[in-house]
């Protein structure tokens, strides 16, 4: 009889205990569960980002130093740009074509281009976040491939019509990008020959290394950059208005 009170009393001791190492246990789960959650989605609300093992330092927000703008790549002939060649800024953008801050950024660019018509033009540049979004890598391939069948306007056309179908967060089958660039007047079998050939790789890659060099670690990474060679990085995909002050800065208004 003894012995049975002993161990109610032993147990009635140790149920707070038990209780509490309960609550502490799920809260430690709910937050790692959060952690995963957010390094599928991204780590905030305008930006995708991926952690890395040896992550670049990322670019500081604002205006860049003359030292941390020179490790921006210029704009070159290699560029794909939207808008004139000789405009006075330059929106340099570093995108990934699964990411959805990318999907949604990508019309406040093109606004960009129509409201300051012949005075700022977009450059668009690579930057898949493999880890996350693996598809994005082919179709940034896909958009190079568009491009030699159809120029400048045959990369954009691929680009704009990826961005418009696809869900994001890889959501588009790979399979479609022929027919979608059959639906932007370019050749779908050829466009798979071009994607298969991995001629376009390397182009790819060297986008990527240039934006993880200027301190991009996610997408949309934005750099406006104006004919004095002042840079100033916009992460995120901000709204048209909050871009047209940087943009007016940048014009000297």
């Amino acid at each position: 009889m003894a012995q049975k009170k002993n161990d109610r009393f032993n147990f009635e001791k140790l149920t707070p205990i038990l209780l509490f190492l309960t609550i502490v246990l799920a809260f430690t789960v709910g937050i790692l569960w959060q952690k995963v959650q957010n390094l599928e989605k991204g780590s905030s609300k305008t930006t995708a980002v991926v952690k890395q093992t040896n992550p670049p330092r990322p670019a500081a927000k604002g205006k860049l130093t003359k030292e941390q703008a020179e490790k921006l790549v210029k704009v070159s002939d290699q560029d794909h740009i939207r808008g004139l060649r000789d405009a006075k800024v330059f929106l340099i953008e570093y995108s990934d074509l699964e990411c959805p801050y990318c999907k949604r950024f990508h019309k406040t660019a093109q606004r960009v281009v129509d409201e300051y018509e012949g005075q700022v033009a977009w450059v668009y540049r690579h930057f898949p976040l493999d880890v996350i979004h693996s598809k994005a890598r082919t179709e940034a391939i896909a958009a190079e491939c568009a491009g030699e069948q159809g120029g400048n306007e045959g990369f954009w056309a691929l680009i704009d019509k990826i961005f418009e179908v696809t869900p994001s967060n890889n959501g588009l089958n790979l399979d479609e990008l022929p027919d979608l660039a059959e639906q932007v007047g370019l050749d779908g079998k050829q466009l798979k020959q071009c994607i298969d050939s991995g001629k376009y790789k390397d182009h790819v890659e060297e986008d990527y290394q240039g934006g993880a060099k200027a301190g991009v670690t996610g997408t949309p990474a934005n750099f406006i950059v104006n004919e004095k060679g002042e840079v100033w990085f916009v992460p995120g995909a901000l709204p048209f208005e909050q871009l047209k002050p940087i943009i007016d800065e940048a014009l000297g208004r």
